[in-house]
């Protein structure tokens, strides 16, 4: 047998065509033994056409016309369908898709390049080469491609494995995700964790933990749920972490927060940051504020513009704070420079300590050098050099040199070993002791 023509509006019944099957606008085709035609040419149709069984062919050639397959659809080569949509009621299996407007398959779907203007809808698992849509793909199982592509809207509910993702709008997986470089203009969203190279997305974004390899660019807000390892969060508003992350770089132009430990080498961030637990890492910058429930441990600097709080031991390389600094302990090997107030249980200690005009510190301050700002307070104070600007005041003092200007106060002791400067108005409490040996330091 050779080609068959399907009339308009007829009903075909078919086992196997040696040539090409054309069919005109509302064609029906049934299957001898209610299972499948096999067409060893092309298929052809115009307009809407039906298969009331499973379909193989070689090619299908459509124009403005929906085909229906209710059963399998396998092709060979290439389906191209102009100004219509393919609906397969079983799995569809081809060489190259390319239909203009929507691509419905309720099981599996296997093909090389899939190119769609419309929606995609797959109801088992998608494996292809590349996959572009118009607008929207939606799929139920697990996808695996080297690239996809959708204008709009992306919903996996599976596990995703792709090269490459683009996304112009909402990107959304329940599954787990692998991909090496992933761009979506909108929000990006993962129920499991994700396992990527590069994670860019114009708006908002959401995992469940995971590794980042490379940089997460995100406009907006970044959030992960589950503990992630990355490389460099970039975020221009807000981020929230969960803890036990652990990367190189964060910075955020808003405000970062971790419900746990954070372990990083640079913390850059203008407005503030909160950390639930431990943080660990080189050196922070923050424009606001900074609160670390446990533990802060800094290899190098921290710079604070406004507040910076730790609830156990603060240490660093060296600390600058513009407002105050509150921890149980400050540490620091070089220096302490705050402007406004130091609070601590057990004290502050450092190579040199400063503190600003008008300023407070509360608690025990043991440093190589001291400079206490226009009438700044501090409680006890052991130095080897402490200076003490205009109208300042100190509890008890012992250090090898002091010099306190104009209208200072001591009201406790005043111990030293090498020398002893006072300007005019300086009140003592005691009369100053020269004393051999100073009292050892408590901190």
């Amino acid at each position: 047998m050779g080609s068959v023509n399907v009339n308009s509006g007829s009903v075909e019944t078919l086992d196997r065509v040696d040539g090409d099957l054309n069919l005109a606008y509302g064609a029906t085709v049934k299957a001898k033994d209610a299972k499948k035609i096999e067409v060893s040419g092309s298929v052809q149709y115009e307009g809407n056409c039906v298969f009331e069984c499973s379909l193989y062919a070689n090619s299908i050639r459509g124009k403005r016309g929906d085909l229906i397959v209710k059963g399998d659809l396998s092709i060979e080569k290439s389906i191209r369908i102009y100004e219509g949509i393919l609906e397969v009621g079983g799995n569809l299996t081809a060489g190259d898709v390319e239909v203009d407007k929507k691509v419905s398959v309720e099981k599996d779907l296997s093909a090389g390049n899939v190119e769609v203007g419309g929606k995609i809808w797959v109801g088992g698992n998608t494996k292809a080469d590349e996959i572009e849509v118009g607008g929207v793909f939606e799929a139920k199982g697990n996808v695996e491609t080297e690239k996809l592509e959708a204008g709009g809207t992306a919903r996996i509910e599976g596990a995703t494995t792709v090269s490459k993702i683009s996304v112009g709008g909402t990107f959304y997986g329940r599954g787990l995700v692998k991909a090496d470089k992933i761009n979506v203009g909108g929000t990006f969203e993962s129920e499991s964790e994700v396992i990527v190279e590069e994670l860019h997305v114009g708006g908002t974004a959401k995992v469940a933990g995971g590794e980042v390899k490379g940089r997460v660019s995100v406009g907006g807000s970044f959030v992960s749920s589950k503990p992630l390892t990355f490389d460099w969060i970039d975020v221009g508003g807000k981020v929230e972490l969960a803890g036990g992350c652990e990367g190189r770089k964060v910075d955020v132009g808003g405000t970062l927060r971790t419900e746990g430990n954070l372990k990083f080498e640079d913390i850059d961030v203008g407005g503030t940051v909160e950390i639930r637990g431990d943080a660990e890492g080189e050196a922070i910058d923050v424009g606001g504020k900074l609160s670390v429930e446990k533990n802060l441990t800094l290899t190098k600097k921290l710079d604070v513009g406004g507040t910076a709080e730790a609830g156990e031991v603060l240490k660093a390389e060296s600390v600058s704070v513009g407002g105050s600094l509150q921890a149980r302990r400050v540490d620091a090997k070089t220096s302490v420079d705050v402007g406004g107030r130091i609070e601590t249980k057990e004290g502050t200690k450092a190579t040199r300590v400063e503190i600003g005009r008008d300023g407070r510190i509360i608690g025990v301050v043991v440093a190589e050098e001291v400079l206490l700002g226009e009438k700044a307070e501090a409680e006890d104070v052991y130095a080897g050099s402490l200076v003490m600007e205009e109208r300042s005041s100190a509890r008890n003092v012992y250090a090898k040199r002091v010099h306190l200007e104009r209208g200072c106060r001591i009201i406790g002791e005043l111990q030293y070993t090498e020398e002893l400067k006072r300007e005019q108005e300086v009140t003592l409490a005691k009369e100053p002791v020269k004393a051999a040996h100073l009292p050892t330091p408590p901190i």
